[in-house]
């Protein structure tokens, strides 16, 4: 293991602006100056890891690192102390308590509230018509991630309200966790922010409220989660239901339609795979909207979504602190040095995966085929890994699924004549937008 350096810190802002306005060309740079890179953030070291050992290292080590230092300060302050954010004490407490509400045994239920939306979304595309998929696959996935919560307790047009402050707090808080001064400017972006975010926890406030007050429908995710208990027997209390929302709206909203849009880019410039997924909708669905008894027939959509979680995972970088002083990559690291850790760097790694910038659903193959299968499945880690591990991802996996070959059915979606697809720099990796033309197929 070697460490190495980045160059082109700017004085005072370090590697921000880089982050900010080319993102993923920074990351593409940092494996060949090592294994453990040094990166400034502000005049705050921090150290990227590009290596799948280090990176399990970094996130099974629950005495070495933990989600603590200036950046997990930011976010909580915003999103509260919930899964996503909570340092490793809080985290332990909180899964066991959630766990029971993810058991395989209650996505078919879940499957039901994804298929209704979907269908709901979908009717309201105009046929020959332009939409931004963007916007419309975020506006679906938060549909869901409600529905799923609240059910009959939220109307449609107080959904639209919340999803709207969300995507508000979504846009703002990368820029936050990276350079905290940013949020404490009067700006009129920063006092939009502020407005959403207490929009937003006054509203998930008031539902949670209601929902103890009223009947909530058993089998509901937030049913499931009222009734949850700790070992102690102890149930969540408003604010901790609160912060769990704020993060299952991001792994439910934001990251799920993050990997659908993606994958129907990386689509759009392979058409013989999208003849295939085509033809698999076709004999599969029908021209119906997918549920969870057509999953295990979608195997080449399975595959796309995963390809592009290779391709572009969501939740692209993720800090972690030093808990102490630690050894990485023959560093010595002093406790509460900023440690990042990037999917997006070991996905792209040619010797765990051969040709790593091509589309290739066909390298997800079960059996794996192919030299270094067995590092590629290692070196895949786009929810994680170990405790910590996303808790949703197979409810993520089989909404991805159900979304795109339920898209793939019905329309033809042609990139408008000059449009491009960037990144945005934000909590998630997401296009900043893909306009396409919908035709009926």
């Amino acid at each position: 293991m070697r460490s190495g350096r980045a160059p082109g810190a700017w004085p005072l802002l370090g590697h921000v602006v880089a982050l900010q306005r080319r993102p993923l060309a920074l990351l593409d740079s940092l494996p060949a100056r090592g294994d453990l890179v040094e990166l400034r953030l502000g005049t705050r070291p921090a150290f990227m890891v590009c290596h799948p050992d280090l990176a399990r290292q970094v996130l099974t080590d629950f005495r070495g690192f933990d989600r603590a230092g200036f950046m997990y300060d930011r976010v909580r302050s915003a999103m509260g102390n919930g899964l996503a954010t909570a340092a490793y004490r809080d985290h332990r407490r909180q899964r066991l308590v959630m766990q029971p509400a993810f058991r395989r045994e209650h996505l078919p239920r879940y499957a039901a509230v994804m298929r209704q939306e979907i269908a709901g979304v979908m009717d309201t595309w105009p046929g020959g018509g332009v939409v931004d998929m963007v916007d419309e696959l975020f506006r679906l996935t938060t549909r869901v991630a409600l529905s799923a919560l609240f059910s009959a307790q939220l109307g449609a047009a107080e959904s639209e309200r919340l999803r709207a402050a969300f995507d508000i707090f979504l846009r703002g808080i990368y820029t936050r966790a990276m350079l905290p001064v940013a949020g404490a400017l009067p700006t009129p972006g920063n006092r939009r922010y502020t407005r959403a975010v207490a929009f937003w926890r006054a509203q998930v406030g008031a539902l949670i409220e209601r929902c103890r007050r009223a009947e909530v429908p058993d089998g509901t995710l937030m049913s499931l989660l009222l009734a949850a208990r700790d070992e102690q027997g102890e149930g969540m209390d408003d604010s901790e239901l609160a912060d769990q929302v704020a993060v299952l709206m991001l792994a439910g909203g934001e990251t799920t339609s993050a990997a659908v849009a993606w994958s129907l880019h990386l689509l759009n410039g392979d058409p013989r795979t999208r003849d295939a997924l085509h033809a698999e909708t076709d004999a599969v669905l029908g021209g119906d909207i997918a549920g969870w008894d057509h999953l295990p027939r979608l195997d080449l959509t399975a595959r796309v979504v995963r390809e592009a979680l290779r391709l572009y995972p969501p939740a692209w970088v993720l800090p972690r602190a030093c808990a102490r002083e630690t050894v990485l990559a023959g560093r010595t690291l002093p406790a509460g040095t900023l440690v990042v850790f990037s999917p997006y760097i070991l996905h792209r790694r040619p010797d765990v995966f051969p040709e790593p910038e091509r589309f290739d659903p066909a390298r997800w193959l079960e059996p794996a085929q192919g030299t270094g299968a067995g590092a590629a499945h290692y070196g895949f880690l786009p929810f994680g890994a170990g405790a910590t591990r996303c808790i949703g991802e197979e409810f993520g996996l089989a909404e991805a699924t159900l979304t795109l070959a339920s898209i793939c059915a019905r329309w033809n979606l042609t990139r408008t004549p000059g449009a491009t697809v960037t990144p945005a720099a934000r909590a998630v990796l997401v296009p900043k937008a893909y306009p396409v033309r919908l035709t009926r197929r």
